[in-house]
Order: C-alpha cells, then structure tokens, then sequence
C-alpha cells in the first residue's frame, strides 16, 4: 500500500514538473524548479538545501528592491513603478517564506506531540 502511495506521489512530481518545463518555455520564464535549484530527477532530495536556496531567494529579491528604492530616491533611476513592484514582490516572497515555516514548524510540533 505504502509503495502504491510512492509510486502515485512520484508520478504526480513527474507530471508537475513537466507541466512547470512546458508552462516555462512557452512563457519564457524561469520555471520555479530551476529557481530554487530543485534537484533533478534521480538526484537526492535535501529539505534543508532547498529551504536554505528559498531564503537566499527572498533575500536577493529584497535587496533588489532596496537597490532599487534608493536608486529612486538618489534620483539615479525615474522607474518608481519598477520599484514599487519590486518591493511588492519581495514582500510577497516574504510572506510565503513564512508561511511556509508556520506550516513546517506546525508538522515538526504535531509529530512531536505523536506517541511513541
């Protein structure tokens, strides 16, 4: 039963991730996957790499969004839409970082609280 569960858990995975390459070539974007360096097929899997690459994620949007805000209020740059958005975006960002730490630290406290 556990094995149907994997197997069905890993096709799903493998049909996300196609549908992210295709959605990322017609749209010309950076699929999230390769955004986050998430580990090919094949490849080990490290929660701790992958949360440590989303906070590195977030925190180079935040301080393109400082960058950006200075560069406005320096007068070097007139883009204060540009800006704006980015800070919206970096604070997005944030805010799904946290959400995503809330929901990790409420599994990590529910298995705690599980009896031996």
């Amino acid at each position: 039963m556990a094995n149907e569960f994997a197997g069905l858990i890993k096709a799903d995975l493998a049909s996300l991730n196609n549908a992210a390459a295709e959605l990322a070539q017609h749209a010309n974007i950076i699929a999230p996957a390769a955004q986050f360096n998430a580990p090919q097929p094949g490849a080990t899997f490290s929660f701790a790499q992958t949360m440590q690459d989303a906070v590195a994620g977030v925190n180079a949007q935040d301080l393109d969004a400082g960058q950006k805000m200075a560069d406005v209020d320096a007068g070097r740059s007139d883009d204060l839409v540009g800006a704006m958005l980015a800070s919206q975006e970096a604070s997005l960002s944030f805010q799904m970082l946290m959400q995503v730490r809330n929901k990790v630290m409420g599994a990590v406290d529910e298995l705690i609280k599980l009896p031996l």
